[in-house]
């Protein structure tokens, strides 16, 4: 799961077109602080990744482990089920289920 966030974190850094030394200087981090939480050479406390993903405008979520493949799914679909057909919305129950 930590390796997800941070490769995430990386892909969105390359999606935004940023250097390594600017999400640091934006998220008032070390350069070195960056490359090696990327690199996997450091453990980084929960604070930094949240700055990063701040920087990346991501928020970091808790979610139960045993609705993670149901939220992957959910999110992968574009917010709809499977086979569900154009133009209904998702149903609620997944979302509900996040807020309890």
């Amino acid at each position: 799961m930590h390796n997800d966030l941070i490769t995430t974190l990386a892909a969105a850094r390359k999606a935004h077109q940023m250097t390594q030394a600017q999400l640091a200087e934006s998220a008032g981090l070390s350069r070195m602080t960056v490359q090696r939480t990327e690199g996997g050479d450091l453990d980084p406390r929960y604070s930094t990744l949240a700055e990063m993903a701040r920087v990346l405008g991501m928020d970091i979520i808790a979610v139960p482990s045993s609705l993670r493949p149901s939220l992957q799914a959910f999110i992968q679909s574009g917010g709809k089920f499977l086979g569900q057909p154009e133009g209904v919305d998702a149903p609620p129950s997944v979302v509900d289920g996040l807020r309890r």
